[in-house]
């Protein structure tokens, strides 16, 4: 297998979701001048995906709607999965506002030789292999929880290891209400 770094992967970012706590569409939220939407698929880029996927529904943007809504990051993944031949994918939430691609090319090269990787224990971002055990373990995870299931779930049942995050913890946070977008640093 080659590098993970130079390995091929697909960029997927996750903004399906309802948005209810911040109570507007968080992607088409701007900062700096750009919607959170339009930097998660720069940062992608940046990192050096060969695709960008988007799981949700805007217009001028490669999507795909999850197949079963509300079931949160998995209910995304699992769509993205369904739809993809088996290969890497990276996977990241809409309103994680601290992230570069730095960090997101330390996960890729996590993932060499794993099914999964994410840093000290937190759901997002995550680098998987998509083939056909992570869609088994998708389909598994949401017919035993049709209600959601968690990301750590699904980390678990694919095997997925745990890298340090060092110094890199404070940017794995996101936005989810009005008062952390007013707190956000800028």
């Amino acid at each position: 297998m080659r590098d993970t770094m130079s390995q091929a992967f697909i960029g997927v970012v996750l903004a399906g979701g309802r948005s209810t706590r911040m109570g507007q569409d968080k992607a088409l939220l701007e900062l700096d001048g750009r919607s959170l939407l339009e930097h998660a698929v720069q940062l992608l880029r940046d990192a050096g995906a060969s695709r960008v996927l988007v799981s949700g529904c805007y217009a001028g943007y490669d999507c795909i709607e999850d197949t079963v809504p509300g079931l949160g990051p998995v209910g995304g993944i699992a769509s993205v999965a369904s739809a993809l031949p088996a290969t890497h994918a990276l996977f990241v939430a809409v309103d994680m506002t601290g992230l570069d691609h730095l960090l997101l090319l330390q996960l890729l090269a996590g993932l060499q030789g794993h099914r999964a990787a994410r840093f000290a224990g937190q759901p997002l971002p995550w680098a998987a292999r998509v083939d056909s055990s992570l869609k088994a373990a998708t389909a598994r995870l949401m017919q035993r929880s049709p209600a959601g299931v968690s990301m750590h779930a699904l980390h678990a049942a694919v095997d997925g290891i745990d890298l340090p995050a060092g110094d890199g913890l404070a940017a794995l946070r996101n936005v989810n209400t009005p008062q952390d977008w007013r707190n956000l640093p800028r």
